[in-house]
């Protein structure tokens, strides 16, 4: 599939943009993250996503060396074993990485696995690599991105804030879309199990409300059995299905638009 690169989409949100440039939509059709925020691009059940994960090893990930729906069935029986009165908690293990479908629709792997972190502001301490690879962005150089809250207010709150696109976000995007009957914790830990310059650097405090500090030990809770449960003993997934499947079907039932 070929993909042409245009503007950045994310233009459109900064404060400072032209009104008509915003309203242009046709000149981020080509942009090839925004060829996916439509949903248009496929149609699938969430079973039929873990099974495409098959073809995929996520290069990101030295802890993993086989492919990630195993990794995705280990966490969720994690999350299980630990947490037996919460079933979305299981599924959320199931779903979490499943935005990594991207890779396997022609994204490159750079744009789509990694840790994430807010854009429209500065790289904060903890970000890996910020002080090799962040060094020829312009936004460091302009006075409006490049200090602590950059575009932002003080505590806006993490859902008004604009994350580098990764699996993360595609995943949590197509849950909204799709509208999961899933609870609040769901989607933020979706959303932000690999913005570790915040659940774990404890960076990007100054963005946040009260309601992501409520979250916030959710995500890490989450984490846990994202990070620990990857290991060689592999899981009979065959076993698991119908378990997995009944969640499914509860929460996220039929065939979804990705």
């Amino acid at each position: 599939m070929k993909v042409t690169v245009g503007p950045d989409p994310s233009l459109v949100y900064r404060p400072d943009v032209d009104p008509e440039v915003a309203k242009d939509k046709a000149s981020f059709r080509n942009y090839t993250h925004a060829q996916f925020g439509g949903f248009s691009y496929k149609k699938m059940t969430v079973m039929e996503a873990v099974d495409l994960l098959d073809g995929l090893l996520d290069e990101s990930d030295p802890d993993v060396d086989f492919p990630n729906s195993f990794h995705a069935f280990q966490t969720a029986e994690g999350i299980r074993k630990a947490h037996p009165d919460k079933d979305w908690f299981h599924l959320v293990g199931l779903l979490h990485d499943l935005g990594k479908v991207l890779a396997l629709f022609g994204e490159p792997q750079w744009a789509v696995v990694g840790d994430t972190f807010p854009v429209g502001c500065r790289p904060q301490a903890s970000v890996v690599f910020r002080d090799s690879t962040f060094q020829d962005n312009p936004d460091l150089q302009d006075p409006r991105y490049s200090t602590e809250l950059g575009m932002y207010r003080p505590h806006c709150g993490l859902d008004r804030v604009l994350m580098s696109w990764g699996h993360d976000e595609y995943m949590y995007q197509v849950m909204k879309f799709n509208k999961f009957s899933l609870p609040p914790e769901a989607f933020y830990m979706i959303r932000f199990h690999s913005f570790y310059p915040w659940h774990t650097g404890s960076d990007y405090q100054q963005l946040c409300s009260q309601q992501d500090l409520a979250m916030l030990p959710w995500v890490q809770e989450f984490n846990k059995f994202d990070l620990y449960t990857k290991c060689p003993d592999l899981p009979d997934v065959d076993k698991l299905r119908p378990y997995y499947q009944r969640l499914i079907d509860k929460y996220c039932p039929g065939i979804l638009s990705w």
